[in-house]
């Protein structure tokens, strides 16, 4: 059975989700990567992958950087310094 307080338990719920996903930064907000450029990621947490929308390796964190050497749609492949320290995959637009 719903109740009227489930019902405004869900209706708050729903409301803060909203208003944090309005406040999280988006792909189009940040800059694109430079090929040649060792980028800062701007995301809180960026993964890198084996290829677009492949297998994940391993995450990279703000302030940590990333070598763009190409950029391919969405996408840009390059050396990810920090903790993952090694070639693949990342989103593009991440970068500050």
């Amino acid at each position: 059975m719903v109740t009227r307080r489930t019902l405004a338990t869900l209706g708050a719920t729903v409301a803060a989700l909203a208003l944090a996903a309005g406040l999280t930064a988006t792909p189009a907000q940040a800059d694109n990567g430079t090929p040649g450029v060792r980028e800062t990621v701007c995301a809180e947490s960026l993964f890198v992958r084996t290829e677009p929308l492949g297998a994940w390796m391993g995450t990279l964190y703000h302030p940590e950087t990333f070598l763009v050497e190409r950029v391919s749609g969405d996408w840009v492949y390059g050396f990810a310094y920090g903790n993952v320290n090694r070639r693949g995959w990342v989103q593009d637009g991440w970068f500050c």
